[in-house]
């Protein structure tokens, strides 16, 4: 197969991923001659890193590989879409899609109605992420990464017992004190699910993976209430 039609203009040219299945972007990366034809020949994205000077397989070191579909390019052959089956989050950032950034300007009529409303969990995912990928001089985040797997296994386990102390202390409680404990076991699940945050980060473990096992879940729970308030003699 003759590539070097799409290398006419310049020697490198982007690379549009988008999944196969549900047609969102996924990312941009640039490729050469030679990673273009490794991705053909393996079936998996290669990309050229412009940073690094050098061929890099996307997902080599992650686990989060993209299988080829389907190679398209453009009118002009000096750009390609590359549609894929994504395997865990595209972006570096544990992200599905490295375009999850708000938008800079929005076209049309009551945007702000129209989008979806960022939950804290989110917000505090991408913080964590965004100190994975930045040394932030005194971040508490930032110290635990360093420290690494074995220090956010053990800030986890710690704030776990508080959670059931705190939890605990509250249940003896009555009126005002009951719900003063109530807002301490609430601020210390808070510290919980941070450190579990900071956990699924180093791990690379992104959020929509979580959000998905949990419906699934959800799904399995919901079949078997039918199940069980079924008449099974009929």
């Amino acid at each position: 197969m003759d590539l070097s039609k799409y290398f006419v203009k310049a020697t490198l040219i982007p690379a549009i991923i988008q999944d196969a299945a549900s047609k969102k972007v996924l990312m941009l990366a640039y490729m050469n001659e030679e990673s273009l034809q490794k991705t053909i020949e393996t079936g998996y994205t290669w990309f050229f890193s412009r940073s690094r000077n050098e061929l890099w397989n996307k997902g080599a070191t992650s686990g989060h590989v993209q299988k080829v579909v389907r190679i398209t390019g453009d009118c002009d052959d000096d750009t390609l879409l590359i549609e894929v089956e994504q395997t865990g989050p595209a972006c570096h950032t544990g992200s599905e899609t490295c375009f999850y950034q708000e938008s800079l300007m929005v076209f049309g009529s009551e945007p702000e109605a129209e989008r979806e409303e960022t939950s804290a969990l989110e917000e505090l995912y991408q913080v964590v992420v965004e100190r994975h990928c930045t040394n932030t001089e005194n971040s508490y985040t930032c110290y635990l990464f360093e420290k690494g797997l074995d220090k956010i296994l053990k800030k986890c386990g710690e704030e776990c017992s508080e959670v059931i102390i705190a939890a605990k202390n509250a249940s003896f409680l009555a009126g005002e004190e009951k719900r003063a404990a109530l807002e301490d076991t609430k601020n210390e699940l808070c510290d919980l699910l941070y450190h579990l945050t900071v956990l699924m980060v180093n791990e690379g473990i992104a959020l929509d993976e979580i959000n998905e096992i949990l419906k699934e879940r959800s799904r399995k729970i919901g079949n078997l209430k039918t199940f069980h308030s079924t008449d099974h003699n009929s």
